[in-house]
């Protein structure tokens, strides 16, 4: 079976969908469309995994300490944050080895978030990401906020450590054209959600991208598309994102459907 489209990031496992989770789902699979839980620190990634682990096919999951945890960071209660946390390499690895395990992440940057001057340690737990992304060979769903440079540094100067054929995502890009020309430069993916349907900002971008290189995502519960704006998110959502970018690029939606759908399979490593 191959899906109609692939949201490659989304957060079914997050409190904000606590009491109907499954239901959510399986509205996204009844419509043909495949989804990545990604997990932001271990109760989330431990619970994407399980949720994963109920379906043949359709629900994948991506563990992984997410930047604005590093040092105490942001609590979101729609995330229901473990307060304390600290990166914990072992059980990331055991948790990311499971065959429902498609990428390590979300891992990154953020500087907008930036709690106790934690840039150097934000870098660190990057790091320790690509060694393990690198350890257990999938690639990487990246977070970055308002550090791109030092990103795209770290990524310059780990890039032996990288998959050549399929080193990452760049999951909400915000970047610039330079930004991920440096990016695609290095082999990566990006994703982009329902910012880009109430926002002009990322039609230069999303031109520049070729299509070959550009996956669908919700980030559910955040940022839903135009027509369910200050509503809850759902991976359910995924295809006003993939009819924008066609409008964008100028081609038809079934294409964007199609290779965007692709390129999830490719990336992630499966058999569609």
């Amino acid at each position: 079976m191959t899906p109609s489209l692939f949201d490659v990031h989304t957060h079914a496992e997050f409190a904000a969908f606590k009491d109907d989770y499954q239901e959510v789902i399986r509205r996204a699979l009844n419509r043909g469309i495949w989804l990545n839980n990604v997990g932001s620190q271990k109760t989330t990634s431990e619970k994407s995994v399980m949720i994963a682990r109920d379906y043949d096919d359709g629900v994948y999951a991506t563990v992984g300490f997410h930047p604005i945890h590093v040092s105490g960071g942001e609590e979101d209660p729609q995330e229901e944050l473990s307060a304390g946390e600290e990166f914990d390499y072992d059980f990331f690895k055991n948790l990311a080895m499971d065959s429902k395990v498609v990428a390590v992440g979300e891992c990154g940057l953020d500087y907008f978030h930036l709690k106790n001057d934690a840039k150097e340690e934000q870098k660190e737990v990057f790091i320790k990401h690509i060694e393990l992304s690198a350890e257990i060979g999938k690639p990487l769903m990246i977070h970055c906020r308002d550090a791109y440079p030092d990103l795209i540094e770290i990524l310059r100067r780990e890039r032996g450590r990288l998959s050549s054929d399929r080193p990452g995502i760049s999951h909400f890009f915000t970047g610039s054209v330079a930004d991920a020309e440096s990016l695609l430069q290095m082999g990566f993916m990006f994703s982009f959600g329902g910012a880009i349907t109430f926002s002009g900002s990322y039609d230069e971008v999303l031109r520049k991208i070729p299509l070959e290189k550009i996956l669908l995502e919700t980030d559910a519960p955040y940022v839903s598309p135009a027509p369910f704006r200050g509503k809850r998110n759902e991976p359910l959502y995924v295809s006003y994102v993939s009819d924008y970018i066609a409008k964008a690029k100028g081609v038809a939606s079934e294409e964007v459907a199609r290779q965007t759908t692709e390129n999830a399979l490719s990336i992630f490593a499966i058999k569609g």
